[in-house]
């Protein structure tokens, strides 16, 4: 791409701004020009706004550490005016993360969210790239309703489903049908914006309770499975998913254990070779976030594990492994993905990238 976007970062001193701030640094795409966050950093050099909160294993980049941090909800109309478009990752009431994204889409700013709050507003695409590209084609609608030339809202899924949709999505596309689902996740801490030194409760400690977490395993995928009918995203009938999610102690890495049963069931070498060959659009656009390969399995009994294989391909590739036929179900295996550069920062990063090779960030 021969152009520069000047983007700017609404919830720039939280985990998920930080780990957008060290994917953008160094971007071919993509110039941080502006950090936004609440009040009470506003106003503030970065650095000194971020202070000892700060939790990347890099230090803040020099570009950034100057910048004066914008007021995310006071500054709309400024903020608009001086980016291309703002990745969003606030930490504020539901509803007020949607009257607030809204307000930067009706300012014809284009909003990159890593917030839950528009998942599910049917013309507000969530763009796993490598699986439903294709829901980008939903903005022009999302624009007539907003009544904006260029502003509009995009979404990314749910970090917890990140491992075990894309595993299931291309056997499923590939005429297979996956019919019922059933997964337990094992979800690192800094899913809840926490390091061992915040959260020293969860050392040594499993808690079997994420707040909202299964409930978005469950309906999020539907989604994804879903078709654009008119000018709305129409969730899809099947997979029927059932989900239990456990928060272990993980710094980084989202484990799945998955349940399958399909309409029509294909043999374990089929589903090997599936995955191996599984191309998506962010690989054959050469997008420069995509992993090369995205699915990559591990035929060894003791992998994919979290420590090992969280930070495959920068982070962005997912990790199968143990894919056994199940007494109960068809088939059973586990998946990993990182679930702060997969499944946040870096999953929006690589949607924003989609967008932009599509077009629908010109100007």
């Amino acid at each position: 791409m021969d152009k520069k976007f000047n983007v700017g970062i609404i919830g720039a001193t939280g985990m998920v701004g930080q780990r957008f701030i060290t994917l953008l640094c160094n971007h071919p795409w993509f110039n941080i020009v502006l950090v936004a966050a609440s009040p009470r950093s506003a106003g503030k050099r970065y650095e000194d706004a971020v202070g000892t909160k700060w939790c990347m294993d890099t230090d803040i980049p020099e570009n950034v550490k100057n910048l004066i941090v914008k007021d995310a909800t006071a500054d709309v109309e400024d903020i608009a005016k001086e980016v291309d478009f703002v990745f969003c990752a606030v930490d504020m009431k539901k509803d007020e993360i949607k009257a607030l994204e809204e307000r930067y889409a009706k300012a014809e700013c284009p909003v990159i969210s890593n917030n839950s709050a528009h998942r599910h507003t049917p013309d507000v695409p969530m763009i796993l790239p490598e699986l439903n590209y294709d829901h980008a084609l939903i903005i022009p609608e999302q624009r007539k309703r907003l009544g904006t030339k260029r502003g509009f809202i995009a979404v990314k899924p749910n970090c917890s489903l990140q491992g075990y949709v894309p595993a299931l999505f291309p056997l499923d596309k590939a005429g297979y049908k996956v019919k019922d689902v059933l997964v337990c996740t094992y979800q690192a801490i800094s899913g809840a914006g926490k390091t061992f030194d915040t959260w020293p409760e969860m050392v040594d400690n499993v808690i079997p309770f994420i707040g909202g977490e299964e409930e978005k395993s469950e309906k999020e995928p539907l989604k994804i499975w879903g078709n654009i009918e008119g000018n709305v995203i129409v969730d899809s009938k099947r997979p029927n998913f059932t989900a239990q999610c456990l928060r272990v102690p993980v710094s980084n890495g989202h484990m799945a254990a998955a349940f399958v049963r399909f309409e029509n069931k294909p043999s374990k070498e089929k589903i090997l070779d599936i995955w191996k060959n599984y191309k998506g659009k962010a690989q054959e656009l050469n997008l420069p976030s995509a992993p090369k390969q995205f699915l990559n399995y591990f035929s060894e009994d003791n992998l994919p594990q979290t420590k090992l294989q969280r930070g495959l391909e920068n982070g962005m590739a997912i990790s199968i492994g143990r894919l056994r036929e199940d007494t109960q179900y068809d088939y059973k295996f586990v998946a990993l993905s990182h679930n702060t550069l997969r499944g946040a920062a870096g999953g929006a990063v690589l949607m924003a990238e989609l967008l932009a090779a599509e077009g629908y960030l010109d100007r």
